[in-house]
């Protein structure tokens, strides 16, 4: 339930810092020529309102897209209307305006932050497969424009992650005012291996077996992103899209996942040829169901990653946070990233090529993309990462080659 005596407190100077980093370093500035979205709750309106004034200032037009706060993360349809829904094919019928909205903006900006998570959460297996389903449109149109997402501190969130309003507003706000652009240079040393590898080799621990788990991931047929606040805010990852085709192997997944508004804890996973043929978890198994049973490339693999990111010193459960933490490697249950396979998906060589690798199984294509992160810090279900022969270590709370 909302607080109305919770407040919120963040300095009009880190507001404006952080509008700042996130309109002229993630979306590389604004112009004349720009309509950008900006969409999140109304608990996050100090930020919105920072955005939205800088956009006008600098030419161009803010769209304000407000998010009921039982609709996670603003998809086309809310929790109420696939519970409610009495025909559930009346929900393919999604207003044009809707997705004449998303085709006129040229950049997008996404505040995450919610009153209430529980609002949305405790969906059936069909309806969380039914939003994401329906929502698919627009996140691909979303995803071919320059985007960056964001995470507003709020007491619904800061109570998902147990903590204080006060501490997790000042932990959120000291990652979100703080320039990226250093953790360019740890990620510049790991993008030859990228670069050059072929396969991913990753070996975690089953805890409750202490049975060593073997996973293998292609990554001949892409190319690296280095991620120092483009795409996320808080940031600090690199990261690649494998072959959909060709993941083989067991991994164990220690580190929580927040998604729709449950938790997933304690993940186990085994695929063959690139799908996940079985699957459980410790907690949220159902959830953890809905995700891999969305459509066919929901289970399978779009995105291998290791954090990057030594300020993260907390793991918390929002997935834009945890996946960052230096230490950690995260896998994606989902779409491909295109941009990972041809340096310009939007041109007409680019399109071409993509449609090819699509066809073929090579790039992902789904309404999903569900990030679970394993610890490979002291402590955690982690063991070893390699490269084709060349083996990754964690030094400083970041990703290194072995000597």
């Amino acid at each position: 339930m909302r607080d109305p005596d919770s407040a919120i407190v963040i300095a009009d100077q880190d507001l404006e810092t952080w509008g700042g980093i996130l309109l002229d370093h993630s979306l590389g500035g604004i112009d004349s020529s720009d309509r950008v979205m900006i969409k999140g709750e109304s608990v996050c309106w100090p930020l919105i309102r920072v955005l939205e004034r800088r956009v006008f200032e600098a030419g161009g037009l803010a769209d304000i897209c407000l998010v009921p706060s039982n609709n996670d993360r603003g998809r086309v349809w809310s929790a109420t209307a696939v519970r409610s829904a009495v025909d559930s094919a009346r929900l393919d019928e999604a207003p044009q305006w809707h997705l004449h909205r998303y085709k006129s903006m040229t950049k997008y900006v996404e505040v995450l932050g919610a009153w209430d998570p529980s609002e949305y959460a405790g969906l059936e297996q069909d309806q969380l497969k039914r939003l994401a389903e329906t929502d698919r449109p627009y996140s691909e149109l979303r995803l071919a424009k320059p985007w960056v997402l964001t995470l507003y501190p709020t007491p619904g969130f800061a109570a998902m992650e147990g903590m204080d309003l006060d501490e997790y507003t000042r932990f959120l706000v000291k990652a979100s005012t703080t320039d990226p652009r250093p953790l360019r240079d740890a990620e510049e040393t790991l993008k030859p291996l990228f670069e050059k590898g072929k396969v991913v080799r990753i070996v975690t621990v089953d805890p409750s077996s202490g049975r060593e788990l073997k996973l293998t991931i292609d990554i001949a047929s892409s190319q690296p992103a280095l991620s120092f606040g483009l795409r996320n805010f808080p940031d600090g990852e690199i990261f690649t899209s494998p072959d959909a085709r060709a993941t083989n192997g067991e991994v164990f997944i220690d580190l929580p996942v927040h998604y729709g508004g449950s938790d997933i804890r304690g993940i186990y996973l085994r695929f063959e040829n690139g799908r996940a043929v079985e699957y459980r978890a410790n907690e949220g198994g159902d959830v953890l169901a809905a995700i891999i049973e969305t459509d066919e490339g929901s289970s399978r693999l779009g995105e291998v990653a290791l954090g990057m990111n030594p300020g993260l010193e907390r793991v918390l459960k929002h997935p834009l946070l945890v996946e960052k933490v230096g230490g950690t490697l995260h896998i994606a249950l989902g779409a491909s990233y295109k941009h990972c396979y041809v340096e310009d998906p939007g041109s007409e060589s680019g399109a071409q090529q993509l449609d090819k690798l699509i066809r073929e199984g090579v790039v992902n294509v789904s309404a999903q993309h569900v990030d679970i992160v394993a610890d490979f810090r002291g402590g955690g279900c982690g063991r070893s990462v390699f490269i084709d022969d060349t083996e990754l270590v964690v030094r400083n709370a970041v990703w290194v080659a072995a000597d």
